[in-house]
């Protein structure tokens, strides 16, 4: 509704009230569409003046095959500008340089030290696509070309494009398809447009639209992962109350961070509040759900688990443990996640030096309570 032009001929309250949500809508909207096209277009430029310094850099002879690692180096406190980031820019301004259309008179001078093949930028258009680059970028978000330039083959990327603007997929239905290799099945489908039908069947068909969450959106933004993820002041302030509470008492919790950021694959997660205990030698990761307990609550606290064991434990460490709190209106609930630990182990060994689970139950029941949900 918001998309249309907004037209009140009786207005009365209700038709007040209604407009100004539509008003709202309207401009978080577009608010959202500029921060994503302005990200996209960062990163293709930080592509672009790659690519025309190993082209033409006076000195490049000096870095060679490291050149994206002498980068990184040297962009430590600029957001997504590691190596493998980099890298990825860099595919994106090869794959996609039709979208120096979409670059604003704002911008242009940037694109004075940028040498383009006008031949290679028409050739790049596919007829497929028919829409303009303005479109593609509006369309998509940053996230999604990020999925978009592992695919070396043209054909391939191409498709997935399509797909993914005719069926307004977000990204995490882009990355589904992509991994159950919609692209290879179509090829070898005889009806494709039942196969097609099939894989959209069960697809939430809500307007694509920019997530404001998007990792790579927020940090662009210069916000803290603490700012924006928090799926609710409640939680926030438990939180808050929690990581106070485990460092008042004096086992040995040492605070590393809240809503630290890991990357397994291709997703990015993150962990509620990560603690080294200093005693049993070990980081404890704590998950918090407003919800009642289930098996991929702890399915994926264990997935964190065994990302920290495998990438941050080092020599002379215990194996990470994890905490997770569940809570409902009538229970709260209190489970450890052992990352394939041994249980006897765990308990005779950790269950020492850990908070009780009653006492941790009983500091979240009065939380709720002094916040009236319960």
């Amino acid at each position: 509704m918001y998309d249309e032009e907004l037209k009140i001929e009786n207005l009365d309250f209700l038709n007040l009230i209604n407009a100004i949500n539509d008003i709202d809508k309207t401009f978080v909207l577009q608010a959202k569409r500029a921060v994503n096209i302005n990200l996209t277009l960062r990163n293709w430029f930080i592509g672009a003046y790659i690519q025309e310094y190993e082209l033409n850099g006076i000195d490049r002879a000096k870095y060679g095959d490291k050149l994206l690692s002498n980068i990184a180096k040297k962009l430590k406190n600029i957001s997504n500008c590691n190596r493998r980031q980099l890298y990825r820019y860099l595919r994106f301004f090869r794959f996609f340089p039709q979208i120096v259309g979409t670059v604003s008179p704002l911008f242009e001078n940037l694109l004075e030290n940028v040498t383009l093949n006008k031949n290679e930028i028409v050739g790049t258009v596919s007829p497929q696509l028919k829409m303009s680059p303005e479109n593609l970028i509006k369309r998509l978000s940053y996230s999604h070309f990020d999925l978009i330039v592992d695919i070396d083959d043209e054909t391939k990327r191409k498709f997935y494009l399509v797909e993914a603007i005719n069926n307004n997929w977000s990204v995490r239905e882009l990355k589904r398809q992509i991994n159950s290799l919609y692209y290879e099945r179509s090829g070898l489908s005889i009806n494709k447009e039942k196969l097609s039908e099939l894989a959209n069947k069960n697809i939430n068909k809500e307007k694509l639209e920019i997530n404001i969450k998007d990792p790579y959106i927020f940090e662009f933004l210069g916000l803290k992962a603490k700012e924006v993820m928090s799926e609710s002041h409640l939680e926030e302030e438990l939180l808050n109350n929690l990581q106070e509470f485990l460092l008042e008492l004096g086992h040995g919790f040492c605070f590393e961070g809240s809503q630290k950021r890991i990357l397994i694959g291709n997703t990015h997660y993150f962990v509620d509040l990560v603690f080294y205990h200093r005693i049993l030698k070990c980081h404890v990761l704590v998950e918090l759900k407003l919800a009642g307990f289930n098996h991929e609550n702890i399915g994926q606290l264990n997935t964190y688990l065994s990302w920290y064991k495998e990438n941050v434990m080092v020599e002379g460490d215990n194996p990470p443990i994890g905490i997770l709190l569940c809570t409902e209106k009538d229970q709260t609930l209190v489970k450890y996640a052992l990352a394939g630990m041994d249980d006897n182990l765990f308990v005779s060994k950790y269950q020492l030096e850990l908070p009780k689970k009653e006492e941790m139950e009983r500091f979240i029941e009065e939380k709720l309570k002094e916040a009236g949900e319960i």
